[in-house]
């Protein structure tokens, strides 16, 4: 029996498939092909690739000049998938001496072009799983450290599992692969020699800076857009996962992985995660039960997510805006985007709404979600935007806070306080509405005195 699905999961189609195979044992191996071994035995290296003929792509002048492309030799690739399996294992607390149970077996074959596929192939037996990945010679480190994280995550994923194959979140292999492509991190991979000059191997070395914060690059792309909802997170859409979001997703996996990680035993909980997740149809029961502790109900964690991104931004928001751009960042977090139908059978339509808008005519859940989106959003860009604009953004997260009775008290109750603590008062609808029109009012007083930004060589 054969089973396949195809997701795009490392910039390019990957095919992710499982075999069942009853009693047959495992024999990935091509008869008279030599094999290279990596120290443990788990990785397992065929080289597919032409004895004299050269892969084009590893030889373009891109490869040796940009430091992103690695080209593969089967000693390096076997050095490099240990390194980052240990890694891997280190980041989540996995115990290094734990013996394996399936082998990964690594296809090097010439690459066709310089955004070449990777495929996955499992395959399960009667005594466990095995697993080959089929790779090019030459790939951007990126996709690489993301399809090896795949695998290995899989790997001890499996270990106990029966027929069904465990599903490893997206979120979970971007933000531990940006997490080992870290500033600060030991270089995990090695690649073979660029070049020849007379007649010596001249290799380009990837610098490791120690007291670099692992999340600057996480900062650099989150400092112009916010962080992603966790339902984003889970839903990822291609332009996401293959990076051409400018690199948003990845970013966003990364800090919702680390901070995972600073939560109480939150390796030992990321780890029960793997462990559970081959028991259950979907990961997400899997996070439920290894998290319970943390989030007791799912939308507890959107709660918990929501802060992070608050205080990420709150603690590195990045350069201030110019008035221009905090003009038109404010006027796209103060409308919504809604889709409608003139005829049931037409196709949708769309356009921008107020907040009040959504106040009057939307139903209670859909409000609730929508205006909570929007105070995350003020919330974060009131460290950002420029001082004309700075206590207007403030103004309307009050209001919204204040409508969702979610405002929070800048003096906390003392602990031991005999008082009980008060909750927060929501505001009626007419009073928000009053609000949010006096603030539009000051609003377009002072957008009409912002110029437009100039650019200047």
């Amino acid at each position: 029996m054969f089973r396949a699905r195809c997701l795009r999961s490392f910039g390019c189609a990957v095919v992710i498939a499982s075999v069942f195979c009853g009693n047959a044992s495992a024999q990935f191996s091509l008869p008279d092909v030599k094999l290279t071994h990596s120290v443990s035995g788990q990785f397992v290296i065929t080289d597919a690739r032409p004895r004299f003929a050269g892969s084009p792509p590893a030889s373009a002048p891109a490869v040796g000049t940009n430091a992103d492309f690695v080209r593969f030799e089967p000693a390096l690739l076997a050095v490099s998938a240990e390194r980052i399996k240990q890694t891997l294992w280190r980041e989540l607390g996995v115990d290094s001496a734990s013996p394996w149970r399936g082998k990964i077996f690594l296809t090097l074959r010439s690459a066709r072009s310089l955004d070449d596929d990777v495929t996955i192939l499992s395959e399960h037996f009667a005594n466990g799983w095995d697993y080959r990945v089929t790779l090019p010679d030459v790939l951007p480190r990126t996709r690489f450290l993301r399809a090896m994280t795949s695998v290995v995550l899989l790997e001890f994923a499996n270990r106990d599992a029966g027929v069904r194959s465990a599903e490893i979140p997206a979120w979970l292999t971007d933000g531990l692969a940006q997490q080992l492509l870290a500033p600060g991190r030991v270089e995990v991979i090695l690649s073979s020699p660029n070049r020849n000059v007379n007649g010596l191997s001249e290799s380009r070395m990837v610098a490791t800076e120690r007291g670099m914060d692992p999340l600057a690059s996480a900062r650099r792309v989150l400092r112009d857009q916010p962080a992603l909802t966790f339902e984003q997170l889970n839903w990822p859409t291609d332009a996401q996962v293959s990076g051409t979001d400018r690199g948003v997703y990845r970013a966003s996996a990364q800090l919702f992985v680390n901070e995972l990680l600073k939560l109480n035993d939150g390796s030992a909980h990321l780890r029960a995660m793997l462990q559970l997740a081959s028991r259950y149809y979907n990961w997400q029961t899997a996070f439920q039960a290894a998290f319970r502790a943390d989030f007791a109900q799912p939308l507890d964690v959107e709660k918990w997510w929501a802060l992070q991104v608050i205080n990420f931004a709150a603690h590195s928001p990045g350069p201030t805006w110019t008035p221009a751009v905090s003009r038109d960042k404010l006027d796209q977090i103060l409308s919504v985007s809604v889709d409608f139908r003139t005829a049931s059978n037409t196709l949708p339509a769309y356009a921008e709404v107020s907040l009040q808008a959504v106040i009057r005519n939307f139903d209670p859940a859909r409000q609730t979600a929508i205006l909570q989106n929007k105070l995350r959003d003020l919330e974060v860009a009131q460290f950002r935007v420029a001082p004309p604009l700075a206590a207007l953004t403030a103004g309307y997260r009050d209001a919204l806070a204040d409508y969702l009775g979610a405002r929070r008290e800048t003096v906390p109750t003392p602990r031991f306080s005999k008082y009980p603590p008060v909750a927060p008062q929501k505001t009626g609808a007419l009073d928000t509405l009053a609000k949010l029109d006096a603030l539009d009012a000051r609003r377009r007083t002072i957008e009409s005195n912002i110029k437009p930004d100039v650019w200047r060589p």
